[in-house]
């Protein structure tokens, strides 16, 4: 039973704490064309930092060639991990499961996620010393622009729209492993969506708060005479307090989101029709198949 947030990647609605984690690490597989999406993995992170970073030519150099040690060393290291993974979880498809099966699936990718982002703290502790003044403030509308995106899709517009957002975003998911939903599950979903705890204003508020400590933590290096090895500390010192926020209650708030939502995956999976699980477990096997053609792959074999 998959659950899979890119909470850890990107904010993710409380519809998908779950679901967003597995799906990030399911990205690895299911065809021959996302093998390819794979195997483009460190151009692709390439243009989502730049994105923020709008580096010039030197830093460009540094970055596409740490990313692809770190792609080098994902396959050969966490790749394999995740194989091992799917076929765990094609062994739970058939079966009930329960809330703290799911919340330990999602713990495990949170570590593997964790480990991996910590594999690029050094080349970001790198580079910050040399980002000019331009480069910091278009990260800061980088910032401004999801913040905006934030409150169109979460806080903006009436309660009903945002529950059938929150509603539809996990159907799409859910449905992507089991096939169409029957209505008593339907019923699940609107349910979990009704009694959540999901608040899009506290979260903005929280993504705002990691938005300024990143611009004060790359400033901090940027304005002081300080060494490669002090400026990664500093930028895996704000790794750390992105995927774990200082604040105690809001720790509280976001394991109450995820025990909520592994709650309404185990129900939903939990009343998942023979040909549903039949239909899960081909697809983790699928799933398992491509992370091993890609765990064997070698370095120019994309």
């Amino acid at each position: 039973m998959p659950l899979s947030s890119r909470s850890y990647l990107r904010s993710f609605v409380d519809s998908a704490p779950i679901i967003g984690v597995l799906l990030a690490a399911l990205a690895l597989g299911g065809c021959s064309a996302v093998r390819l999406g794979y195997n483009s993995g460190p151009t692709l992170v390439y243009w989502w930092l730049d994105s923020y970073f709008d580096f010039d030519g030197e830093q460009t150099l540094r970055m596409r060639n740490d990313l692809q040690a770190v792609h080098d060393w994902h396959r050969k290291s966490e790749v394999p991990l995740l194989a091992q993974m799917l076929k765990d979880l094609q062994g739970m498809a058939p079966k009930p499961v329960t809330t703290e099966q799911v919340c330990a699936i999602v713990i495990e990718l949170q570590t593997r996620l964790h480990v991996t982002l910590d594999r690029v703290t050094p080349t970001i502790g790198a580079i910050a010393p040399g980002l000019q003044s331009a480069q910091l403030e278009h990260i800061s509308q980088e910032f401004e622009r999801r913040n905006s995106k934030w409150r169109k899709e979460w806080i903006d517009g009436t309660p009903a729209e945002r529950s059938e957002r929150r509603v539809k975003q996990i159907v799409e998911r859910v449905e992507s492993f089991y096939g169409t939903l029957e209505p008593a599950q339907l019923t699940v979903v609107r349910a979990h969506i009704a009694s959540s705890s999901f608040d899009g204003s506290r979260q903005l508020r929280e993504m705002q708060r990691r938005h300024q400590d990143a611009l004060q933590t790359l400033r901090k290096i940027r304005s002081g005479d300080i060494t490669p090895d002090r400026a990664g500390a500093e930028i895996r010192g704000l790794l750390e307090r992105t995927l774990k926020a200082p604040a105690p209650a809001y720790r509280r708030y976001m394991d109450q989101l995820t025990t909520e939502s592994c709650t309404a995956l185990a129900s939903l999976h939990n009343s998942s029709t023979p040909a549903q699980r039949t239909r899960l477990a081909q697809a983790l096997k699928g799933y398992e198949e491509d992370a091993r053609v890609l765990a064997a792959q070698q370095p120019g074999d994309d």
